[in-house]
């Protein structure tokens, strides 16, 4: 129970720091936005390792096995413009809905195939019937846009 909140608590801020995100970029620009979002968490990571986590050091990076899985900061940099760039472009709400929709198909396909060192799981046809109704619920939102002009 406690996982799921803490999911939603992180479904409504990465929505909101998108929203944010893109206004300082009307104000800056898009890799300004982004370089602050990832200096500010970098202060506020290093600040709660300091408080909470003294004991343990970054020497650990260095044994990290395979090499790609560092990349997620690189991947945050993306994630960050793709959410700024989006948001602008569609608009909270369907930008949501797109990206939501990728990280579901994404984390699907991780799960299912066991990819990246996660626990294999098999395949469900609920989860298959999940997804395409989560897609059917996407076209429903933009019935109109897709279909203004038949």
């Amino acid at each position: 129970m406690f996982g799921m909140i803490v999911s939603i608590i992180s479904g409504v801020l990465m929505s909101l720091q998108g929203v944010f995100n893109t206004q300082v970029t009307k104000q800056t620009s898009i890799w300004v936005s982004a370089s602050f979002v990832q200096a500010t968490a970098l202060i506020v990571c290093l600040a709660a390792w300091l408080i909470t986590e003294r004991d343990s050091s970054f020497s650990g990076l260095f044994q990290v096995r395979p090499w790609y899985m560092l990349l997620g900061g690189v991947m945050g940099a993306f994630i960050t413009y793709t959410v700024i760039f989006g948001m602008e472009k569609l608009g909270p709400a369907k930008a949501v809905l797109f990206i939501i929709a990728a990280q579901l198909i994404a984390a699907y396909l991780v799960e299912l195939f066991g990819w990246f060192g996660s626990k294999k799981a098999g395949f469900d046809w609920m989860k298959l019937v999940g997804v395409i109704i989560f897609i059917a619920g996407i076209v429903l939102f933009k019935w109109k846009e897709l279909f203004k002009n038949v």
